[in-house]
């Protein structure tokens, strides 16, 4: 798949998905667990991959997990009502507000 998508088609083929496989969205609560246990399978790759983890032999992908938490992200959008693309734009904008000197002048930061 060469083309690249828009959150908002992400957020119309999650929907898609989810009449023509999915039969139905799964509850609020248990998409929130689901994005629990995501997130979890991405820390997992990212302790194995990059931390002092042992890795396994059956190494799942970052991309696939990351891809994994962005569709439980998207069901909840969905069926919350949420635009993400908006929500994206107010977010950044905010973080460009409140951050703007804060982290150049983090002397932790600085290398």
């Amino acid at each position: 798949m060469d083309e690249k998508i828009t959150i908002e088609e992400a957020q119309e083929k999650v929907d898609q998905w989810i009449d023509e496989v999915g039969v139905r969205y799964f509850s609020e609560m248990t998409n929130m667990a689901q994005l629990t246990e995501e997130v979890g399978e991405v820390a997992r790759v990212i302790s194995r991959e990059y931390g002092e983890q042992s890795a396994k032999e059956e190494q799942e992908e970052l991309a696939d997990e990351l891809a994994d938490v962005l569709f439980v992200v998207i069901c909840l959008a969905n069926q919350t009502g949420v635009d993400l693309t908006e929500a994206f734009e107010k977010n950044l904008e905010k973080k460009y507000n409140r951050d703007e000197k804060r982290h150049k002048n983090n002397p932790k930061l600085k290398e």
